[in-house]
């Protein structure tokens, strides 16, 4: 089969791509404050460069896994509600 076919290993190159171009779009993006838990307030914070704020509604850090990325518009969702 030509390029693109099975086991070219297209499926993983476009995983790939798609990761590091959601890294680099979201690098530095801030953790809003939220509330853990326990009811405890936490101010946000600033995210260093190529790196972004990942974790749940609850809990919240700065990562570099685009899989654990949480969008400012997925944590004002969580204020939300």
């Amino acid at each position: 089969m030509g390029a693109g076919g099975p086991g070219s290993g297209w499926p993983l190159a476009g995983t790939l791509l798609v990761a590091v171009a959601a890294s680099m779009v979201a690098g530095g993006e801030d953790c809003l404050w939220y509330v853990d838990r326990n009811g405890s307030w936490h101010p946000g914070f600033d995210c260093e460069f190529f790196t972004f704020c990942c974790g749940t509604c609850h809990q919240r850090y700065c990562c570099r896994d685009p899989l654990r990325l949480l969008t400012e518009r997925q944590q004002r969702h969580c204020l939300a509600f």
